[in-house]
Order: structure tokens, then sequence, then C-alpha cells
């Protein structure tokens, strides 16, 4: 017997990212999906229902003045985007749905919502959501330890993890936000170390932000992939002087990994050294295709290109005194002078980001799967995931499921015809240097396809006639329907 919450069905959705300022918000269906949580809310009325957001809710680091983590303004920070007209909707069925009886609300940390583990802002969320109602209040639970939700559906045990858990680019230091929260319900300053921000958050604030000014869909392209640096690199060469900063976060990953092998580990409790390793050089984070043709190590040019940046003043000199091949290559990866496009440089790099590319195969058993399964029990039966933004329905076998319940932001898809050559490519790259959500929103290839993937997609675990289904599904239209389901497994 255990004392695990009961229900009768389990729904996930994961990853909304909730935050940014108009034309850089990177979720699209509002209306949907408070039409989605106002569904679920009426359905099996007699039953236990539980929805959980499992994780990346909001997108704090999508804000603006906030620094690695919103600490003295957290509550500013997510009241504003619960006010803000694109995402109200959405707080408004959440709190119909928790002003229902049998339903439940669990919200999940993510790596991009870190706040929702101080008190001030569970409170801020429990009052927008159920005001000063006691019983609406007790429907509503947080986790925010790393140690996700884990629930029981018809006797079939359910764990909801976001993700980040096993992702050294993105793991939080739990403990640390726990000091965070110490210092802020007793009235002191935090000191300067309280708070050391992964390598995935040092990415986007330090490196993705300043990017995404220029090209508001950065973000749906996941760039924190290896090849994605040279990407980075084509579109805004002023990222050069980034270059230290972006060694730095390499080191940071590689502490990071240090740190989820230990949380892991059933043997080691105590906190991990500092990993020795300096993490993947510049060489290692440039695909091959940008690298073709480059005639010195691309970290030597790389970091030369990054000392002497300044190209309205003077080209820089190599070790050899000649301008010619370190700043041929230079210019080469850049698309600056005749050698390679801009074009083409940008289509070299997506196509390394592409390459042998599985993103979109849901049984694909990718680096957060195998991290996830080989870190929970025999007695987990589901397991489901967010945090990738990529959808899986995967048979663990013995009875066994995982699932990730992919996300609600816009998703690009380049497809190998795109990326083919140059001339193939070059309507993509036109709408991706005009850089705003509206051109992509807007953009349609050949057949009329949009060049946004309408894939909303939520996770259900139910039972049923004495088995228990789990299913991946699209949430369509305005919401209001059933979803349709892409993908079920069932228990008996």
């Amino acid at each position: 017997m255990n004392d695990l919450p009961a229900f009768d069905e389990v729904h996930v959705i994961s990853d909304l990212h909730m935050g940014g300022r108009p034309g850089f918000q990177i979720l699209r269906e509002t209306r949907r999906l408070a039409n989605h949580v106002v569904r679920l809310g009426q359905q099996r009325p007699e039953g236990q229902l539980a929805l959980v957001l499992n994780g990346d809710v909001f997108d704090t680091l999508a804000e603006e003045g906030t620094g690695y983590v919103a600490i003295d303004n957290a509550v500013d920070v997510v009241s504003r985007i619960m006010k803000d007209d694109a995402f109200a909707p959405i707080w408004d069925a959440l709190a119909a749905f928790v002003g229902l009886p049998g339903r439940t609300l669990v919200i999940v940390i993510g790596n991009h919502d870190i706040e929702i583990a101080f008190p001030t802002v569970q409170r801020l969320v429990k009052a927008r959501l159920a005001g000063a109602d006691p019983i609406a209040r007790s429907r509503i639970e947080f986790s925010t330890a790393g140690a996700g939700f884990t629930c029981t559906v018809g006797g079939a045990r359910v764990h909801c993890i976001h993700g980040n858990e096993v992702d050294p680019w993105n793991y939080n230091r739990y403990e640390d936000l726990a000091r965070v929260s110490r210092h802020m319900n007793a009235g002191q300053p935090l000191p300067q170390d309280a708070w050391q921000p992964n390598a995935g958050t040092r990415m986007v604030k330090d490196v993705m932000n300043a990017v995404k000014r220029r090209y508001a869909w950065i973000d749906l392209l996941k760039p924190e992939t290896s090849a994605a640096v040279g990407a980075l690199l084509v579109l805004d060469p002023t990222r050069a002087n980034k270059l230290d900063g972006l060694f730095g976060v390499a080191g940071e990953r590689s502490r990071g990994s240090a740190q989820v092998d230990a949380r892991l580990s059933a043997d080691q409790a105590q906190s991990p050294a500092p990993a020795a390793s300096a993490g993947p050089t510049l060489e290692q984070m440039l695909g091959p295709n940008l690298k073709q043709g480059v005639a010195r190590p691309a970290d030597d040019m790389l970091m030369l290109a990054e000392k002497n940046y300044d190209a309205s003043v003077q080209r820089a000199v190599g070790p050899d005194g000649t301008l010619g091949v370190p700043q041929l290559a230079w210019d080469r990866l850049t698309g600056w002078l005749t050698g390679v496009t801009k074009v083409e440089a940008l289509r070299r790099a997506l196509a390394d980001w592409l390459a042998k590319d599985k993103s979109f195969e849901l049984t694909d058993r990718d680096e957060t799967y195998t991290k996830v399964s080989e870190s929970v029990g025999s007695a987990i039966d589901f397991v489901v995931c967010g945090h990738t933004h990529l959808e899986r329905a995967i048979d663990m076998g013995a009875g066994r499921y995982y699932f990730n319940s992919g996300t609600w932001i816009r998703l690009l898809r380049l497809t190998p015809d795109m990326l083919r050559d140059e001339a193939s490519f070059a309507p993509v790259y036109d709408v991706l240097v005009d850089g705003s959500m509206k051109a992509i929103d807007e953009k349609r290839f050949a057949g009329d396809k949009p060049f946004v993937l309408d894939q909303t997609s939520a996770v259900s675990i139910c039972r049923a006639d004495g088995e228990v289904v789990g299913s991946l599904a699209h949430v369509e239209g305005d919401g209001s329907g059933a979803p349709r389901v892409v993908a079920s497994f069932s228990r008996h």
C-alpha cells in the first residue's frame, strides 16, 4: 500500500513558455490551450482528475531585466506574465479548473521558470487562481525540488518529471534554490554566490537573447545544440565577442554533468567536486560543413577573430603576420566574402544541426529517454517528460511506457529538401533573416504547407474498462473538441 494520490485521469502538458514581450512570445495557441483546460475540467465530473503542467510553464529567461534568475522582483515578473493579454485567458481557465470539485492542478518546476520554487511566487499563483478560497487553494500543488510528481491511475504508477533533471546543460541546483528561498523568507540579503546559473541559462541570457532581438524565432530551433553555435555566428557575427563566454558555458556543462551524475546515483549523496574537463572546444562545437575548407583549427581561428574583432577599423592579423588564411577562413565561415555566401553559410550550419536528425520520430530513444528511463525504478509504469519539445511515445517493455508531451510553442521543421542546396534553401533564408514571428507564421511552402508546425501536444493516462490507457494526442482547432490521438498504450 502507498499513500500516493490516486486519480481516474491524469493529463500532462508542458513547455508553454509564457513570457517575453509582444512580438517575441513563442506561445501562439493561447485560446486553444484555454479551451483545452476548460474541457478537461468538465469531463468525468464524478471522478478525480489531475492536470500536470510539467515544467517551463513560465519563461522568465525571456523577460527583460531579470538576470539569470528573478529574485527581488520575482513576484513582479510572474505577475506581469499572468496579466499579459496573450496569456491571461489561460490563467482564467486554470482558475475555473481549480474551482471545480475533484480537480487537481500540479505545477512542476522546469529550467525556464525556477522562480516557482520561491514561496512568494507560489502564493502569488494561488492567489491568482483561487483567491482566498481555501478549498480551491488546496487543489493546487507545486513540485519544485527536482523530484517530479508521482501518482496512481487505476493502480498504475505515473511519474511526471520535466526532463532537465538529467540534462547537464540545464540542470537546476535545487539545494541552492532552497537556500535562496531561505534567505528571502528570512529577510536576508542574498550573497552573490547564492545562485550560479547552469550552462543553458547562460547560453540563453548571454548569447541567445541578444540574437533574438533581431531573430525572434531562434528559440524554435533549440540552438543550444553544438552545431547551432555556427548558426548563431552566421546570423550575427558580432557574437564573436561572446566566444569567451561560450567556452565558459562549455565548462559549466561539464560541471552540470557531474551534478546530474551525482544526483541520480544512489551511491553518492555528497556534493561532487568540480569537473576537471573544460568541456568541448569550439572545434568540436562547429559542425563539419562549416569547418570544411578552413585551413587552421577552428579554435585558433575563432579566438583570433574574437580577440581582434572590429571590422570597421582593421582586419585581424594572423600569427604569421599575414591577413590571408585566418581572416579568409573567418570570412568564409560567416559569409563576409565571396567564398561562401551568407545563404550558403547558414544552410551549412543548419545542415550540420540536422545531420541524421530524428527529432520528430515518436519512437526515437533520445538522450533524455535514455537517462530518465535509467533513473526510474521498475515500480513506475508510465513516465511522462517534457523539456526537449519533442514528442515521444515508447514502449519500454514489461508493461511500462514512456511519453514526452512535446510543447505548445511554435515548432519549425527544416526538411532535407529545404537544405539540399543553396537554391532550395534561399526561400527559407529569406524568411529567417526577416527575423519576425509574423514572417514565419505567414510563410507557406510547396503544397501550401505552413513553415510553423500546427502541433500542440498532450499526454493522458486514464482508467477505462479495467485498463489504464496512456495516450499522446494533438489538441487541434480551437481546443474545445477531443484531442486527436497519435499513439496509445494499454496496460491491463
